[in-house]
């Protein structure tokens, strides 16, 4: 237990530094919050083991925060607090999927027993299902969340699209963790195998079914079986296991490479991809029927740049992540550091922010992240596009070209006429049109 990290939520202050100073003394880490809205921004910028939240609070109550902590990283444990002779409450606590309830008001030993049997119970610690804790406060993405939890009990396949580093793999273990399936979560990259290797690798193959097959092998479905099935980049997967892969979905049976009958599986299919797979399908390399069968409840993520309130959390809670991992006295990101970070594009998106703050949390020798701390692939970075809306006139965008060309050659009007194929008589009197001397730009 000792060394574990507690959220203690109260909006009582003496209540809160009584449980902090008993949690203390157990040796365990304790961050407070005074209410549940609070509460929720600091779980997701850190690795918490436990939550200890009061059942009535302003702005969010304690039962709100349960569906909210439920919903962020559904088997962290909380207790909630209710008071003496509220069994109504403590009831529907339980069924809200609390861990235990304790009555006010409560001796030092109650809080230590239920605190000990929480952290017993939960065991996995920061190395359990936080590491899947989806970290967003942006509304696109909390209604996709909203999404995958009302479908995740049933058994519809689930079609996930976005680039390279959007999450894709993580809202498919959000999918299952919410789908009460007893089988376990397997994951297919299916442009890591070569096409020879893949069908073997999905449905298993018989011993002797090819040279090297010495034994029989179950494939990932069987392996999946009662659980669900990631294939990862599916737009990959070859047109002729495709066929395969759509009567597996069909039948509920696949056939293991040499094979004489047909195996059963009750599996659930997750497929990502960052390729439009309609696209695919006109270009002929995917097949419109597995298509449609996949594409019953479709998820299209977002990229980091058009979720750009997402990015202090995401950099609080990754720098919150390195710095206990790397036993590291980093504690906060400078105003400078931020701005940068927001102001970046992310082409690798989540990802690559991810490696982005864990190389400067490294690089970092004090408690604040600085500018010169981190390392950011400007070249990989998308170029902007040209800041127009259909319905812009020709004549603003010409103002606009104008004034970024003398822009990036420090207003040298020769330079920019050359650029741009006009005379420097044409960029002198548009200058004047413009009621500008060109001097901004020197």
């Amino acid at each position: 237990m000792r060394g574990q990290q507690v959220l203690v939520v109260d909006d009582e202050r003496e209540m809160r530094v009584a449980m902090e100073e008993v949690l203390k003394r157990c040796g365990l880490r304790v961050t407070t919050a005074q209410d549940g809205a609070g509460a929720v921004e600091k779980f997701c910028q850190d690795l918490y083991d436990l939550v200890i939240a009061d059942v009535k609070m302003p702005r969010m109550s304690g039962l709100e925060l349960l569906k909210e902590i439920r919903r962020i990283a559904p088997k962290i444990p909380v207790i909630l607090v209710t008071a003496y002779g509220s069994v109504d409450g403590a009831v529907k606590a339980m069924k809200e999927g609390a861990f235990d309830y304790i009555q006010k008001p409560f001796s030092p030993e109650e809080l230590e027993e239920v605190v000990k049997r929480a952290l017993s119970r939960n065991g996995r610690g920061q190395q359990g299902v936080k590491q899947w804790q989806i970290i967003t406060q942006d509304p696109e993405v909390l209604e996709l969340l909203d999404i995958a939890q009302k479908i995740a009990p049933s058994c519809a396949p689930v079609l996930i699209t976005g680039e390279s580093g959007t999450g894709k793999e993580l809202f498919a273990r959000y999918i299952h963790e919410r789908s009460g399936r007893e089988g376990p979560f397997v994951a297919v990259n299916c442009a890591a195998l070569p096409e020879g290797l893949l069908e073997s690798e999905l449905f298993g193959h018989e011993r002797g079914a090819f040279t090297g097959a010495v034994a029989q092998k179950r494939g990932k479905f069987e392996i999946a079986n009662h659980g669900t099935v990631l294939l990862d980049e599916i737009s990959e997967m070859p047109l002729s296991l495709q066929a395969k892969l759509l009567r597996a979905l069909q039948s509920g049976e696949i056939d293991r490479v040499g094979g004489i009958k047909p195996v059963p599986v009750d599996i659930r299919v997750i497929a990502t991809s960052n390729k439009s797979l309609i696209e695919e399908v006109r270009e002929g390399r995917f097949r419109e029927d597995l298509f449609f069968r996949l594409n019953v409840v479709p998820l299209h993520l977002p990229p980091l740049r058009k979720r750009k309130g997402d990015i202090p959390l995401l950099a609080s809670y990754f720098l919150n992540k390195y710095a206990q991992l790397n036993q590291k006295e980093v504690r906060r990101i400078s105003e400078e550091t931020m701005r940068l970070l927001t102001g970046y594009s992310w082409p690798g998106n989540v990802r690559e922010m991810e490696n982005v703050i864990h190389r400067a949390v490294l690089l970092c020798e004090g408690e604040v992240l600085e500018p010169r701390h981190l390392v950011m692939d400007e070249a990989l970075a998308p170029r902007p596009l040209l800041p127009v809306e259909p319905g812009t006139s020709l004549r603003e965008m010409e103002k606009w070209l104008i004034l970024e060309t003398l822009k990036k050659v420090k207003g040298n009007r020769t330079r920019a006429a050359r650029l741009l194929g006009v005379s420097t008589r044409t960029i002198r009197n548009k200058l004047k049109e413009y009621r500008m001397s060109g001097k901004e730009f020197a």
